[in-house]
């Protein structure tokens, strides 16, 4: 195959480049373990700590199922500890994909950016990848992380099976391809890491607090609730706790699937046209 016909492929080189970018993650496995602990220590000790179902149940003014009722009528389920767990899977994605513009600037600054732009690589092949590496190591993550919130007590709603957890990847999966996209698109033409690290602290936060990852949209103020009913990661912790903790609204589902699909299919095209014409040496 000629070098001409091998650059009409717009997949060629996606698994090299794609392989490369897991290699810099596996091959560091300090930086996988910090990634990996950050979220469970967030469930170990805010979310056993802040134990708002103690402040009901342990009330003698209260009733048991009172206190019960109220939790479930608030969170959507008498354990704020699962509630938060289920969060915390969204928590881990954002902050595994906020990295992946970061890579484009250093790739740019190392040189490696001006040789692969200089082969047969169709540069819909260069975002992908760094979409579809991104997207991996959220799903290793959130696995283990799952895994640790089952160990420290989450319970688990009246419609789950083994088999939601399949839904929970393909959740994570949607949310990891829309907002990596969007951080990409943001360090497509940045030169600077400094820059890329000053967008991601600023939105870091903000997108965590202005969704319901926390706490319940309903509970909070009538200025911040439109933001979180736009924030994408809000459907995403919505989707996985029908899938986890409640007794699944399909309806809700759906449509929790079909706005992260939407997110994730508008940005990650965005993604590889903007490449086409910015992406240069």
């Amino acid at each position: 195959m000629s070098q001409t016909e091998r650059s009409k492929n717009p997949l060629h080189g996606f698994w090299a480049l794609t392989n490369r970018e897991l290699k810099k993650w596996y091959k560091q496995p300090i930086v996988l373990f910090m990634t990996i602990i950050q979220p469970i220590i967030w469930m170990s000790l805010f979310g056993k700590a802040m134990n708002l179902s103690a402040i009901f149940t342990s009330n003698p003014n209260i009733p048991q199922q009172v206190a019960e009722a109220m939790m479930k009528q608030t969170f959507g389920t008498s354990d704020y500890f699962s509630f938060m767990a289920a969060g915390m899977l969204s928590f881990v994605s954002l902050f595994t994909t906020m990295f992946s513009g970061m890579s484009v600037v250093w790739d740019r600054r190392l040189g490696f950016l001006n040789k692969v732009l200089s082969t047969p690589v169709a540069r819909g092949a260069i975002v992908l990848s760094k979409i579809a590496a991104a997207t991996i190591r959220s799903l290793v993550q959130v696995g283990i992380v799952l895994g640790f919130a089952f160990l420290l007590g989450l319970k688990t709603g009246p419609s789950f099976t083994p088999f939601n957890i399949l839904g929970v990847f393909v959740v994570v999966s949607l949310f990891c391809v829309g907002l990596s996209s969007v951080f990409l698109l943001i360090g497509i033409r940045s030169t600077r890491w400094e820059t890329q690290m000053a967008v991601m602290n600023l939105l870091n936060l903000p997108l965590m607090f202005s969704s319901n990852s926390l706490f319940p949209t309903a509970t909070m103020p009538d200025w911040l609730q439109p933001v979180a009913k736009a924030n994408p990661l809000s459907y995403t912790s919505d989707a996985i706790r029908q899938l986890l903790l409640y007794d699944t609204n399909a309806n809700q589902l759906m449509f929790d699937f079909t706005y992260l699909a939407i997110f994730a299919g508008v940005f990650a095209t965005i993604g590889i046209i903007l490449s086409w014409r910015y992406l240069s040496r």
